[in-house]
């Protein structure tokens, strides 16, 4: 509809997949299947409930007949019960079953938790999918000397693939986190309308045993292996801030690389993919501007401010408890999550094209080297005879007056004919320009690519040998 407002988050940038685990139809299903769990549950455990009404509500588990609870929540105002009736409607037999015991959260939060559960493994495996993409990448140019910088300004060489390794890393401390909060899912279970499970240790006459096993019968027809031991009304809103405490640092990863990425560019040294009729800008037809990575920062700084949300709810719920979670939650979460789900669609997908000026960064690095190399020159020096001291002078002199010419002239770094002008390091031109090799300069960066892919990438992603490797088309 393009006279009502649609989050851009669905329409543009968010995968499908990603898109129904937040869809009504997804959580409407899911309370189904919750209701079902329940009657099951109750049954096992001695209710009078019949199999024959087990199958009547699974034979309509898929079918929602939403009209029927539109219409019911226009009288009612109230969206769980709505759905009961309208269940019910399909199932007359099982009617008076449906949701027994149960309050609004045993399918709100329950549902909540399977949906940042299976919204966490999409993530996951766009993860791993960037990470190997990047491992490729950093294996491929692991040997390709290129300016290192700190503070943007030049200093010793690395190459360009343990550059790479840098960002994979981020991204591995992003996968240990998710793995570990996937682990640590569980469901709210049915707890009952303060926590304490009052309602269900009425209807299985005071059986303390049966209450407890209720819990752990849901999470096993649900999927999980347990469910919270204590809550209120909800499961602990932390678990919803640690969720996207995970999130939130996919994004920081994500906004450091692209970052680069746009710096890189800047210098035309990498860029990111750039199709054929591609436009950079309106006005400068010319120009190649880095607007998936831009996007990437754009869509990763909402994600880092939004992890604020979560952390205030949490904060602020009173005693078992309050009703202020519930829009902000709605907002919060699942557009998390599509963020997220497009930034590493935008990373994959940069990742698997990025295209690198080799000439472009063997010149700059050469353009700098001389300046890196005079240690080296001064020492050899030395070892001729000369002076420590008066040499580490005529260095300095010569490096300053190199980088005038560069600075204030705009013309070529002359520091090598300048030191070989000067009887007092006993060089000639030829001998200092045979040591200026870049590759003599990286130290042991491409050992380091090699150890890290192999030692701590291999080791990490062997999880998922099974998993095949995603790519991401960027549509807009």
């Amino acid at each position: 509809m393009r006279d009502t407002y649609e989050s851009p988050l669905s329409s543009r940038y968010a995968d499908k997949e990603m898109k129904y685990i937040f869809s009504p139809d997804k959580k409407f299903r899911t309370w189904r299947r919750l209701w079902i769990a329940l009657a099951e549950a109750e049954r096992e455990l001695g209710l009078d409930i019949t199999q024959e009404q087990i199958d009547e509500l699974k034979a309509h588990a898929d079918d929602i007949n939403y009209e029927v609870a539109e219409e019911r929540e226009k009288l009612v105002r109230h969206d769980v019960m709505s759905h009961v009736y309208a269940y019910g409607v399909q199932c007359p037999n099982a009617k008076g079953i449906i949701h027994l015991g149960a309050t609004s959260c045993y399918v709100g939060d329950n549902t909540d938790v399977i949906i940042m559960t299976e919204a966490l493994k999409i993530v996951e495996k766009k993860l791993v999918s960037t990470i190997r993409m990047l491992s490729e990448f950093a294996d491929k140019y692991k040997s390709l000397p290129t300016l290192a910088y700190t503070h943007f300004q030049p200093a010793q060489p690395t190459t360009v693939g343990k550059r790479a390794t840098l960002w994979i890393q981020d991204l591995l401390m992003d996968l240990e986190d998710v793995q570990y909060v996937l682990e640590g899912m569980k469901l709210l279970g049915c707890k009952g309308t303060t926590g304490t499970q009052a309602s269900f240790l009425e209807l299985f006459d005071g059986d303390h045993e049966k209450c407890k096993k209720l819990d752990r019968l849901i999470a096993e027809k649900m999927g999980y292996s347990e469910c919270f031991a204590v809550s209120g009304q909800t499961y602990s809103r932390k678990l919803d801030s640690r969720v996207l405490n995970v999130l939130a640092g996919i994004a920081q990863s994500a906004a450091k690389f692209s970052n680069d990425i746009r710096l890189l560019q800047h210098m035309k040294e990498i860029e990111e993919p750039f199709e054929k009729n591609q436009i950079g800008s309106s006005a400068m037809a010319y120009k190649r501007n880095p607007m998936r990575s831009e996007r990437m920062a754009s869509l990763a700084r909402y994600v880092m401010a939004d992890v604020l949300n979560p952390y205030i709810t949490a904060a602020t719920q009173w005693f078992e408890r309050t009703l202020d979670d519930s829009a902000n939650k709605r907002l919060s979460i699942p557009e998390a999550f599509l963020a997220v789900d497009a930034i590493l669609n935008l990373y994959m997908n940069v990742s698997n094209g990025l295209v690198v000026y080799d000439r472009v960064i063997t010149s700059h690095l050469k353009n700098e080297l001389p300046f890196m190399a005079t240690e080296n020159i001064m020492m050899d020096a030395v070892k001729r005879g000369g002076d420590r001291q008066e040499l580490h002078e005529k260095i300095r002199e010569h490096s300053m007056a190199a980088s005038r010419v560069i600075k204030a002239d705009g013309g070529k770094n002359d520091l090598l004919e300048r030191i070989a002008a000067d009887p007092a390091f006993g060089v000639t031109l030829e001998e200092l320009e045979a040591i200026l090799l870049p590759e003599k300069y990286v130290g042991r960066a491409p050992q380091q690519t090699e150890d890290f892919l192999r030692e701590t990438v291999e080791p990490s992603l062997a999880r998922y040998q099974d998993l095949k490797t995603e790519s991401a088309e960027i549509n807009v």
